[in-house]
């Protein structure tokens, strides 16, 4: 191979991964700049509430202080 066709690759790779990493930086960004729609709470309701019911934590229980953890030895 010659030294213009590898620069050549070399280049077209980095213009590839920089195409790709702008991309996917847009995406996450546009995700969060969409946030203050009136769907996005109802959203982050329906999860606060889905967690609630999958942990079922009691809320009168105090657990602040939690419990010494004996060895089993």
């Amino acid at each position: 191979m010659s030294a213009r066709l590898i620069m050549a690759l070399a280049l077209a790779g980095l213009i590839g991964f920089g195409a790709g990493a702008s991309w996917m930086k847009g995406q996450t960004s546009s995700v969060q700049t969409t946030g203050g729609s009136a769907s996005q709470p109802s959203f982050d309701e329906a999860q606060r509430e889905h967690r609630e019911k999958f942990f079922g934590g009691d809320p009168e229980r105090d657990v602040r202080g939690g419990q010494e953890l004996k060895p089993r030895w």
